[in-house]
Parts: C-alpha cells; sequence; structure tokens
C-alpha cells in the first residue's frame, strides 16, 4: 500500500510540474473560469428585491466584460451565461458536477464563484414577539397566624420589528486538511453565517484513500497559497472600498464541493449579505456593481501580475544558471 501511495504521488507531482511547466512558457494566466451561484430552479437566497442567482449573473458578466476590455488574450469561460442551472442540468448536484467538469475539461487555470451571503430569519428583517414591561404585583397570603407579601410579574408583550443587520464580504477557500495546524493558521474568522452552495448527495474526499491522499498534497504544495493569495487580495480590494471585510474564510464540507473539485486555484466570493436591505440595494445598483467588479478585477490583476512576475524570475534564474554552466 505504501508503495503504491508513493508511486501515485509520484505521478500526480511529475503531470502538475509538466502542467506548470507548459504555463509558465508565457502567461501563467491563460483560462479563466467564472462561476455565477446557483441558477434556474435554484435561485439561492432570497432578498427582498431580487435574487442570489440573478445578482450574482450580473455581477459575473460584468466582471467578464471588464477582464475582455484589459485582457483580449485571456480566455473566459461562463459556467452560466443565463438564468438556468449551469449545463442546462435538471438538479443542483448535476450543476455542481457540471461546474467542477467544465473547468477541468477547459484546462482552466483559475475558477471564481460569485455568490451572494444570508442571513437570519427574512430578509431584511422580521417581528419578533419580545417582553416589553414588567409590571410588579404584591399579594398579600395569609398562613396560619402570620401574613406574608410575595411579589409576581404581569409581562407585556409587543411584535417588536427586529432589523437583518448581517453584513460585509468575505471569500472561501478550501481547507485541505482542518488539522493541519499551517491551514487553520490562515483562517481570519470561522464563525458562519454565509450561504453557500450545499447538496445533501456530493461526497466529500475520503482522506484514507491513498488517490485522495496524492490529490489533497498535489492541491496544497500547487493550489492552496494561490487560492489563498487572490482571496485575500479580494477581501482587501473590499475593505479599502469601505466594505466590512469578514475576511478568508476556509470550508471543507459539502457546501463547498465545487471547490475541492477543481483541480486548479479557486475561490469562492460572497459579495455582500442580499438579506440586509442596505447591502441588497448596493448590490443591485449600478453604482455598487461596478464597484465590487473593480474590486474583485483587481485583485485578478495583482494575482496574475504576481504569477507573471515569478515566471520571469524563474526565467532570468534559468539563464543565469545556464550561463555559469557555459564557463
Amino acid at each position: 500500500m505504501r508503495k503504491l501511495i508513493c508511486l501515485l504521488v509520484l505521478f500526480i507531482l511529475t503531470a502538475g510540474a509538466i502542467h506548470t511547466t507548459a504555463q509558465s512558457s508565457s502567461k501563467p494566466l491563460k483560462t479563466l473560469i467564472i462561476d455565477p451561484g446557483h441558477g434556474g430552479l435554484d435561485p439561492g437566497a432570497i432578498g427582498s428585491k431580487e435574487t442570489e442567482a440573478n445578482v450574482a449573473l450580473a455581477v459575473s458578466l460584468k466582471l467578464g466584460d471588464t477582464l475582455r476590455k484589459a485582457y483580449p488574450d485571456l480566455k473566459i469561460i461562463f459556467t452560466r451565461t443565463t438564468d438556468v442551472l449551469p449545463g442546462n442540468k435538471p438538479n443542483k448536484d448535476a450543476a455542481l458536477k457540471y461546474r467542477a467538469n467544465l473547468a477541468n475539461e477547459s484546462g482552466g487555470d483559475l475558477f471564481i464563484a460569485v455568490h451572494c451571503n444570508s442571513a437570519g430569519k427574512h430578509p431584511g428583517g422580521w417581528y419578533e414577539r419580545r417582553v416589553v414591561n414588567k409590571i410588579p404585583i404584591v399579594k398579600t397570603y395569609k398562613k396560619g397566624k402570620k401574613t406574608y407579601k410575595k411579589t409576581t410579574y404581569q409581562y407585556e408583550y409587543e411584535n417588536v420589528w427586529v432589523e437583518n443587520k448581517a453584513k460585509g464580504t468575505e471569500t472561501y477557500i478550501w481547507a485541505v486538511s482542518k488539522n493541519d495546524d499551517k491551514l487553520n493558521s490562515l483562517t481570519k474568522n470561522n464563525d458562519y453565517t454565509g450561504e453557500i452552495d450545499s447538496t445533501s448527495t456530493l461526497t466529500l474526499p475520503d482522506p484514507s484513500d491513498p488517490a485522495e491522499k496524492a490529490r489533497m498534497l498535489i492541491y496544497t504544495q500547487n493550489y492552496f497559497r494561490k487560492s489563498y493569495n487572490l482571496a485575500d487580495y479580494v477581501q482587501e480590494n473590499f475593505k479599502d472600498a469601505g466594505r466590512i471585510d469578514r475576511g478568508v474564510k476556509q470550508r471543507n464540507d459539502k457546501g463547498i464541493w465545487v471547490l475541492q473539485a477543481t483541480a486548479m486555484p479557486s475561490i469562492l466570493i460572497e459579495i455582500g449579505f442580499i438579506s440586509n436591505k442596505e447591502e441588497e440595494e448596493y448590490m443591485l445598483s449600478p453604482e455598487g456593481q461596478a464597484e465590487i467588479v473593480a474590486n474583485i478585477f483587481d485583485a485578478i490583476r495583482k494575482y496574475k501580475e504576481k504569477l507573471e512576475s515569478k515566471v520571469k524570475d524563474n526565467e532570468k534564474d534559468k539563464q543565469t544558471e545556464g550561463e555559469k554552466k557555459s564557463f
């Protein structure tokens, strides 16, 4: 069994090295997959005015248009461009598999999913029955020859409006191992109120399976750090724009399945809370969408430039090494 695992790891590492070498010949970011969350019969989170699926699609299409204008050579592939489940599949599970298969079969170098967050009982807010007054009532009791007083209370209730206040942005990456201290140290905030794709039938990788162990290893070595760097760029840009930064978060469960199923750096961006009236208005406005797109675009620009800088540095090192050997 150990020999099998070693051979499998060696094969995957070699394949990854070949893929990396092929990429580094010119531009390391050639194909970008943009995945607008939900769609069709799966509207995602419901806001007071719009659905998550429609907001995610609008922002994703504008992001793709901005990227095409800036980088004509960059190949951009959408998992959907209309209000349907990706691949026009009949259910959410099939659509999730389509997303991952499309990204992998297209030779994607980066996968970005766009979603909206949701929290609370109802978008905008809700009425809740609460105690608004506590009236003391003193009663006198007699027991034998003695009398005593006892205070009881009468409560007054009202239906009080509770505003849905959860707001802000957060970006998810796939946590290869929750038990790895290095990975856990990167989690800025692990509390979770988010709304992301969930599924009841798709299974997570089994870490005891040799093939999955090997795949997790290659993901950790080649993709995890890149995913985190891009996610951090996204959150920093949101924060600089005045948005609430809920941090880069790791999840390793069914709700983040599409990230662990794509063989490339991958992130899932929650662009705001559609359950918050103020943020929903912002995400629906042309100005808000333009700012969100600009924040994500700038993060991709930084990510792309960093990759290209590393490629140039590697090529310079190889050239220097070759010159030394020629003497």
